[in-house]
């Protein structure tokens, strides 16, 4: 005889369990990511509740931050998930990487690497890609501009000094703050990290520009050269 399994629809659990009364009564932070997600759903399907959805949306891609990069055709090819879905979740991490971005209008003076890796964390260990990024400072240290200069492997080819300093001069920038992700989660400069830095360091003093810092984000961590006396 086959087994039979029933999916528990959420009109049949008790109130203080379905996602949306659990936060009204105790928060945010104490849902698990299936229950936040399934709020954004708003609804499952006839044979699935939308928690059991949101589980399956999460299953499908593996982490959050895979699911935060997935586009509306891979959404979508999850069963139970269409247009009207798929533009909730897209809408909610792009909301989420605008959050990351408006740091920087609060932090305005970068003090510390800690200061400068605030601006990019959250949006940067959640790119499945390399982002080699710079933050642009003015002669007292505040933030002026920020600005993604290449996606893909970090090399002398995909990171030229001519490419970053252009932009670094046409904002008039008096210093500059080197960042780029490691997908894999581990933020340990690599080779390939420190001679690229090395490269853009003597490119900036020629130009009287000062490269202050290079910060490697791994999975809601990082490394600064400069903490490390790499730079």
């Amino acid at each position: 005889m086959a087994l039979v399994v029933y999916d528990i629809m959420m009109k049949d659990l008790p109130s203080e369990e379905r996602p949306r009364e659990k936060l009204m009564r105790h928060g945010t932070d104490r849902l698990s990511n299936s229950e936040l997600l399934a709020i954004l759903l708003g609804s499952g399907t006839k044979s699935l509740s939308v928690l059991r959805l949101a589980e399956h949306l999460l299953a499908r891609f593996s982490a959050l931050r895979t699911l935060a990069n997935a586009s509306a055709e891979e959404l979508m090819s999850v069963k139970g998930v269409g247009e009207a879905k798929a533009a909730v979740i897209l809408a909610a991490f792009e909301l989420a990487k605008r959050l990351a971005d408006s740091n920087m209008e609060v932090r305005e003076v970068i003090t510390s690497p800690r200061d400068a890796a605030d601006l990019v964390l959250r949006e940067l260990s959640m790119a499945d890609k390399e982002h080699f990024m710079i933050i642009m400072l003015n002669t007292k240290h505040r933030v002026i501009g920020k600005k993604v200069i290449s996606i893909g492997h970090l090399s002398g080819s995909l990171v030229h000094p001519r490419e970053m300093f252009k932009e670094v001069i046409r904002r008039s920038s008096a210093a500059v703050i080197v960042v780029h992700n490691h997908p894999s989660g581990d933020p340990t400069p690599s080779k390939d990290d420190i001679a690229v830095t090395r490269r853009l360091v003597e490119a900036g003093q020629l130009l009287g520009i000062q490269v202050l810092d290079h910060i490697v984000v791994g999975d809601n961590c990082y490394v600064s050269f400069r903490e490390q006396g790499l730079l």
